[in-house]
């Protein structure tokens, strides 16, 4: 291990490498570490103050340490004497439970063993808005729909075609860019991947745009709903569960050319999703990205109830294409390394117990979704998600407990911090009460 990133050091004209992590709430952490040192970093780690990130430790804890994953190397386009490495925590001689990547890696394991792998792209959309973040950065860009904006775009080519080049030179496959339904909005799409190599690149996206957008004098932000009048950020995954080099949910046969596995992971989702909402939409902002009104542009593009679809985007589950499905739940605030264990985590659960998602509904369920029977709704708020979480024996199991505790203990101090702030709606409604 040392020997490769020493070697790849040399090889690529890299000064410094960061050694990064993300803790439970998806923040990067990371040490910036000079090439001379990173043959003793790899055999030993970088050290860390758990306590002192987003982790359920206390500062009595021993120094927990990232192992830099060589794996995962990328040269910084931008920055090109600077690599960036996920890595895995320990802590006393032992992986970390509670630490995101770890958790993947775990449930990743889980479907080796049944000859199981998955793979999945991510569809990350940004807001990109001015420095101190109250308004989007381009005020030209002002239609009611918006979507696909020709104008706008080219307005923001400087700052696309950087982070599209940076895909280009780093091979991840970069397909199409555009302007998305919100003003100040985009998205920008690059080929799917194995779980853990999609993760990365989530992580590193994230990374990377904010880094670009600076680099412009913007700002961008993934913040599922920063404006309440247009449209949320999602983060929607396109999934495919592959055995010995074949799609396992492609079958011609099969109703949209999706096989009885592939609509089992699908039950399995659609059972956990409440609980799995806790993860895929972790933030109090969150839910008003699910549960808004309808937006400036006319839909929200965002799901509030649990049901499944063949093409249709009112739904949290689309089948747009034979041999794949894609989750509309997760939005810009997700974990990448929890978003990926989640959905894999809870359709294997679905393989296993061969759920079954029963008939899919073609209906509109923006303007037809109140007249759908026996439909589960998705959490108006991050208490109720958290608490669908703590009584979720699938996602203990499959996750572990340890993860899941920790990751509950911290989520409800966010909550109960939140809850304790004194709006501005509060006092015009009830001070005269």
């Amino acid at each position: 291990m040392a020997g490769d990133l020493t070697a790849a050091a040399k090889e690529q004209g890299l000064k410094y490498f960061l050694i990064s992590y993300a803790d439970l709430f998806g923040t990067q952490r990371a040490k910036l570490v000079p090439a001379a040192a990173i043959g003793d970093m790899a055999k030993s780690g970088a050290g860390f103050a758990g306590f002192a990130t987003w982790l359920d430790m206390s500062p009595a804890d021993a120094d927990l340490f990232a192992m830099p994953d060589p794996a995962s190397l990328i040269q910084l386009p931008w920055k090109p004497e600077v690599g960036w490495l996920a890595s895995d925590l320990w802590m006393n001689g032992k992986l970390v439970e509670q630490a995101p990547r770890n958790v993947l890696k775990r449930v990743i394991g889980e479907a080796a063993r049944q000859n199981y792998a998955l793979k999945t792209g991510v569809e990350c959309e940004f807001f990109l808005i001015s420095r101190d973040g109250t308004a989007i950065s381009d005020a030209g860009d002002s239609q009611d729909k918006p979507c696909y904006d020709q104008s706008a775009l080219m307005r923001r080519y400087d700052v696309i075609t950087e982070i599209c080049d940076a895909m280009l030179q780093l091979g991840w496959g970069p397909y199409q860019n555009d302007h998305e339904d919100a003003n100040g909005q985009f998205e920008m799409n690059w080929t799917y991947a194995d779980a853990l190599v999609t993760a990365d690149r989530h992580a590193f996206f994230k990374y990377m745009v904010k880094a670009i957008a600076e680099k412009h004098g913007l700002r961008a932000t993934f913040m599922p709903k920063p404006f309440p009048n247009l449209t949320g950020n999602g983060c929607h995954a396109h999934v495919s569960l592959w055995s010995e080099g074949k799609n396992g949910f492609e079958d011609a046969a099969g109703e949209l050319g999706v096989s009885s596995l592939g609509y089992q992971f699908i039950g399995g989702l659609m059972h956990s999703a409440q609980a799995l909402a806790a993860l895929t939409n972790p933030t109090v902002n969150s839910y008003k990205r699910l549960n808004a009104p309808r937006t400036l542009s006319g839909a929200t593009w965002a799901p509030n109830s649990v049901t499944y679809t063949g093409n249709n985007r009112t739904h949290m589950i689309r089948i747009p294409d034979a041999g794949r499905f894609e989750l509309r739940l997760a939005d810009g605030a997700a974990n990448p390394y929890l978003l990926q264990a989640g959905l894999l985590a809870a359709g294997l659960d679905g393989i296993a117990n061969k759920r079954d998602p029963g008939r899919r509904l073609d209906v509109d369920m923006y303007v037809e979704g109140h007249k759908v029977q026996n439909a589960k709704q998705l959490p108006l708020n991050l208490l109720d998600a958290l608490r669908a979480l703590e009584a979720s024996a699938i996602l203990k199991e499959r996750l572990g407990v340890e993860f899941v505790a920790s990751y509950l203990k911290l989520k409800h101090a966010e909550w109960h911090d939140y809850a304790r702030h004194l709006t501005e709606w509060e006092r015009r409604t009830t001070l005269d009460c």
